[in-house]
């Protein structure tokens, strides 16, 4: 095995990983008192919304099923020999992106710190939505290489879920930060480096694994 492919092997188990763990994260909410989690830094008459908890909830719970079934997406055997099950997977995934990135953009405006995590959520939202967007339109179009681009930057922008929850542990526990103080720096830490690294294995072209 050469060092390129126990690269790749060692990234797909990463991202596999912790689409995994961080999929299935939404489930702790399930019963969690509002006072608990990032829930409890909202103010009384937000939580009395139940437009805000809807796509509150619709946000975390779809964005956790577009990480579970968009990670699969990028495993060549599964496409070559479950073609229907690669291509229904992809639906889910289209579907949990349209709804919880438009709950997302809905709910950045009442990010916890103010206009500056709520800028780098609402950017976040509108880029998921437009590289998945775009990923759905080149599949129509057949443009196979094309669409496999636009997947790899949309499913690096759903990695944000994965970013945020190893950055805060690290900036929180780690550096010594106040919670909000690193939740401004991590409203774009979590998702800008991924979009660069997406761009650098497309131009690297990628070799898929056998």
């Amino acid at each position: 095995m050469d060092i390129r492919r126990a690269q790749n092997i060692l990234g797909y188990t990463f991202m596999s990983v912790f689409a995994i763990f961080i999929g299935l994260y939404p489930l702790r909410f399930i019963g969690l008192s509002y006072d608990d989690g990032l829930l409890g830094s909202k103010p009384a008459a937000l939580l009395d919304s139940t437009l805000y908890l809807t796509g509150f909830y619709t946000h975390i719970f779809l964005g956790g099923l577009a990480l579970l079934s968009g990670f699969t997406q990028f495993y060549p055997k599964l496409r070559r020999k479950r073609l229907n099950l690669h291509r229904n997977l992809g639906k889910i995934y289209l579907i949990s992106v349209l709804l919880s990135g438009t709950a997302g953009l809905g709910i950045a405006y009442f990010a916890t710190g103010g206009w500056i995590p709520a800028i780098g959520f609402a950017a976040l939202a509108v880029l998921w939505l437009y590289t998945t967007a775009n990923a759905y339109v080149t599949i129509k179009n057949k443009q196979i290489q094309e669409h496999q681009k636009w997947m790899i930057r949309s499913y690096a922008l759903c990695f944000a879920a994965v970013s945020l929850r190893i950055y805060l542990p690290l900036f929180i526990g780690g550096f010594g930060m106040e919670f909000i103080d690193a939740y401004k720096i991590i409203a774009w830490l979590c998702w800008v480096p991924n979009i660069l690294i997406a761009e650098f294995l497309i131009v690297r072209k990628l070799p898929k694994l056998a």
